[in-house]
């Protein structure tokens, strides 16, 4: 059986510089930083970091009480980028109510950790689970995002939930297109929403992967590919797409963002922590051959980079195994931070905008390339350039890889 080609007909994000693939854009376009000082954090022993990126939540009644009351902050904003996605795909929610061809992939680290928090700050000094409601119990499960959307859709579709720390959304996303690809599903919502909290990034600062050395100056990081880079910076938002069935979105003359052409996802077998440029090379070059390309048909390359030492270095030593210098390269993380496993699925829908307006946004404060991340195409300025087609990397803890490409849509929106 032939399979089925699966376009994205729908795009919704909620992010640190607003509501909507166009306030995104603008905020990137600008060059502006999503990062801050966070003071609300200078009460914890310890905790190095202090710089995040938060976005100011809008209009979170509008969803009915009975859908928010088992809400964290990540699944409304998860709900909030879902009803963005179905809007610009000329959908509403009645279009998922009970339609077993709909469903819902959405991906995150862990189960709200401003609920976790709040849980055991209650139960752990009394024992007493009297305490608890169990709402909390629905906004800590580790699929809460999921569970939540398709609810307040009431998606009788597939419902499933990736957890696979920073590839957690681009997993989500490939997995719909592999439902689509092959005819299990029409329609699909899919990517990856989460919350900024300093226990979150309290564990990456244990870990010294969290920038420490910027706090005073939080545009000035983090530095994706510098050689001053020092970490990451946490982050916050959802990213939701809209995948659908190539004939059942021109059916209905849905506007079309782009065409979902390659997939791979695979492990590294090495280091619970440590990336493996080995293992990501193998992963990019899958997502090729799954989608018959080769290098010299990627016309640009979102990467991952965080501002890790160790991670940048790995992805950069990938990225020129399989491209040398001939790709077109930036990151986005300097200019949003790390939304974890948002960040796929949020950094793909400003890919798409880009490959729309024919011009590359370039990495912020990458000043000066690190001597371990030469030798490939690094945008250190916005390049106009006509694109079709384009790879999303996102690389995890635990060794775990994914890469996306995406083609220029024959009928744009």
């Amino acid at each position: 059986m032939p399979l089925k080609r699966a376009v994205i007909t729908g795009v919704g994000a909620v992010t640190p510089f607003g509501y909507g693939d166009e306030e995104l854009w603008q905020g990137l376009k600008s060059g502006r930083s999503a990062c801050r000082r966070m003071t609300e954090w200078d009460g914890f022993t310890g905790l190095k970091s202090l710089v995040g990126a938060p976005l100011d939540m809008r209009d979170a009644r509008t969803i009915p009480r009975q859908s928010r009351r088992t809400m964290s902050p990540m699944s409304i904003f998860a709900a909030q980028a879902a009803e963005l996605a179905l809007d610009s795909a000329g959908l509403a929610r009645a279009d998922f109510a009970g339609n077993r061809q709909a469903g819902v992939i959405v991906g995150h680290t862990t189960g709200s950790p401003q609920t976790l928090t709040e849980v055991y700050r209650q139960l752990l000094p009394t024992g007493d689970f009297g305490l608890l409601t169990s709402s909390s119990f629905f906004r800590c499960l580790s699929h809460t995002a999921a569970l939540n959307l398709a609810q307040y859709l009431e998606v009788r579709g597939l419902v499933a939930a990736t957890s696979a720390a920073c590839a957690s959304g681009l997993q989500a996303v490939g997995a719909a297109f592999d439902l689509i690809r092959l005819g299990r599903q029409r329609m699909v919502l899919c990517g990856g929403a989460e919350e900024l909290h300093p226990t979150v990034t309290g564990s990456f600062d244990i870990l010294y992967a969290a920038s420490a050395g910027y706090n005073q100056n939080p545009e000035m990081t983090p530095r994706p590919f510098d050689r001053e880079r020092d970490g990451l910076v946490c982050a916050e938002g959802a990213g939701l797409l809209l995948l659908e069935e190539y004939d059942h979105a021109r059916a209905r003359q849905a506007p079309i963002f782009g065409e979902v052409v390659g997939y791979h996802s695979c492990g590294n077998g090495s280091h619970i922590s440590q990336s493996n440029p080995e293992a990501m090379v193998d992963c990019m070059r899958g997502a090729l051959a799954d989608a018959g390309l080769q290098a010299a048909d990627i016309d640009y390359l979102n990467a991952h980079a965080t501002g890790t030492l160790q991670g940048d270095a790995a992805e950069a030593a990938a990225i020129r195994e399989v491209f040398a210098d001939r790709v077109p390269t930036s990151s986005l993380k300097g200019h949003l931070g790390h939304t974890l496993g948002a960040s796929g699925p949020i950094e793909l829908i400003a890919t798409l905008r880009m490959m729309r307006e024919g011009l590359l946004l370039p990495t912020r404060n990458l000043r000066q390339v690190a001597d371990d991340c030469t030798d490939i195409q690094h945008l250190q300025k916005a390049l106009p350039k006509p694109t079709r087609h384009i790879l999303k990397n996102s690389f995890a803890f635990g060794g775990i890889n994914a890469a996306l490409i995406c083609a220029r849509p024959e009928r744009e929106h």
